[in-house]
């Protein structure tokens, strides 16, 4: 019995090594709902992605998903200790926090996978 082989592209590898980041874009640039959204389906995304054949794509979607979830967790006890009127007058002061943190680091995770040599990879199905 032969092994049946499919090979994933260099194209291909590349734009799913991204997806997690632009998630992580959208999810702080539009932040109700998407920000609440992307941390479900983040998960999916991460389970599809973190094994995938090339381990460089399950890489980027590792370090894509420590910088949102880490961000999602520190919001935790910000919120938790937040005074009353937080959200009537404060809400656009933590917005622009998270749009500094996540913005930056995933724009510079885009251009490094861009940057980066991939290669074909065989997998047998």
């Amino acid at each position: 019995m032969q092994d049946k082989q499919k090979t994933v592209t260099a194209a291909n590898a590349r734009k799913t090594a991204k997806i997690f980041y632009y998630g992580n874009l959208l999810a702080v640039l539009i932040p109700f709902p998407v920000f609440i959204l992307w941390f479900g389906a983040g998960i999916l995304v991460y389970a599809l992605f973190r094994h995938h054949p090339n381990p460089r794509v399950g890489y980027y979607t590792q370090i894509a998903a420590y910088q949102y979830y880490g961000l999602a967790g520190g919001l935790v006890p910000v919120l938790t200790f937040a005074p009353g009127d937080f959200f009537v007058n404060w809400w656009w002061a933590l917005w622009l926090v998270c749009v500094a943190i996540l913005v930056p680091l995933s724009v510079r995770q885009i251009l490094r996978v861009n940057r980066e040599e991939w290669l074909d990879t065989d997998t047998a199905l």
